[in-house]
């Protein structure tokens, strides 16, 4: 039975009592997370320890904003970083795209968002500029919970302190990304966000990559890699904030990549729900999914084609440096020995039979191939040899 959460006054005081700040800066995204709220009491289902859960990353990502505006108004030249995005790898979840973000990412001269970095975007107390060692360790007490509460995680999506990752947890923490749906299950959530302002998120968050760059000088220069399918909603926004970047779409048949993903999701949604069922999970995930490649379709027919870079699951599997050779050649790029050894090292450090297989049966989800198949035939008549 869903349980009530403080009031959002009491969240946000909570966050001001705890890092003794109080200044968010802009709060456009309040409006955001008084939604997020509403569906979390009326939709998502959380069982105790969910709802404590959540209710901490609330006041979590709370923090974090007021650190960040904080660093910021005390180091203005964080603004005047230059942050060069150079790719933003957007396939559908369970594609390739994670494999092809660290792959680009390992390269000699480029960078990303690391996932300690995106569990706490600023500098905690007591850190100093370029030694995240409290970020590192409150990192790994993230990891181990989770490792703990869902082992089986490491097997669909492997992480890591220093690997990179999606800056779709530092959405996340402005409630406007798609993370919060796969966190909880909360679909009215994800219908009223795409009604929402797209570009005043990627904003933010360019100011928090300038953030990363100026508390690691050895950044500045580097090519960035972003990677989210969450991306995908946002697609024109994200276009318009990096109009220079090329984007990476992975393409992998929906056939094999929504039942995988509704597998994730169950493993998620089991950390703090009870009873959010398997067919639930397949009815929403099966229409959301969707829903993201129309727009990739729709953003795609309306801008520059030189602006993307397809890339094949399969290819990616049989020749991944090769793939990444390619991407990166396409992003303006010289590719030089330097590049292609930081990507080969990365694979072969980094090999799919060193990890568990991922096991599911999509008709556990209530789904077949034929009604993926049927949902999703103009995107692989388009994308899906």
């Amino acid at each position: 039975m869903a349980q009530n959460f403080p009031n959002r006054d009491e969240l946000v005081a909570l966050a001001c009592e705890q890092t003794g700040l109080s200044d968010f800066g802009d709060t456009w995204f309040m409006p955001y997370l008084d939604k997020y709220m509403e569906c979390l009491e009326t939709e998502a289902r959380l069982n105790p320890a969910g709802h404590a859960g959540t209710q901490g990353s609330i006041v979590s990502a709370l923090s974090n904003r007021l650190r960040h505006v904080e660093l910021v108004k005390t180091n203005p030249e964080i603004k005047d970083e230059e942050v060069n995005v150079s790719a933003i790898v957007v396939g559908l979840p369970r594609t390739g795209s994670t494999m092809i973000h660290r792959m680009l990412s390992s390269a000699k001269g480029m960078t990303a968002v690391k996932w300690f970095e995106a569990q706490n975007y600023t500098l905690l107390p007591g850190e100093k500029r370029g030694d995240p060692k409290p970020r590192l360790e409150a990192g790994q007490m993230i990891l181990d919970y989770m490792l703990q509460a869902i082992p089986e995680i490491m097997s669909i999506h492997p992480m890591s302190l220093t690997q990179a990752d999606e800056e779709v947890i530092i959405l996340g923490q402005l409630f406007s990304s798609t993370m919060l749906e796969s966190s909880q299950f909360i679909p009215s959530y994800a219908k009223w966000l795409m009604q929402q302002d797209r570009k005043q998120p990627y904003l933010d968050l360019h100011e928090i990559l300038q953030s990363f760059q100026w508390q690691d000088p050895t950044r500045r220069g580097a090519g960035w890699v972003l990677k989210t399918p969450g991306h995908l909603m946002a697609l024109d926004a994200v276009m318009e904030v990096y109009p220079d970047a090329k984007v990476v779409m992975t393409h992998r048949d929906p056939v094999d990549t929504v039942p995988s993903y509704c597998s994730m999701m169950d493993t998620l949604y089991r950390m703090g729900s009870d009873d959010i069922t398997k067919p639930m999970i397949g009815a929403f995930w099966l229409e959301r999914l969707h829903e993201w490649t129309e727009v990739f379709m729709r953003a795609r027919a309306n801008a520059d084609p030189s602006r993307f870079i397809d890339v094949d699951y399969r290819d990616l599997l049989a020749n991944p440096v090769q793939v990444g050779e390619r991407v990166l050649s396409l992003a303006g790029f010289d590719i030089t020995d330097e590049i292609t050894s930081g990507m080969a090292d990365w694979i072969e450090g980094n090999k799919r039979e060193d990890r568990a297989s991922h096991k599911y049966d999509i008709a556990d989800f209530d789904l077949t191939n034929d009604i993926v198949m049927d949902k999703f035939s103009a995107y692989r008549k388009a994308y899906i040899a």
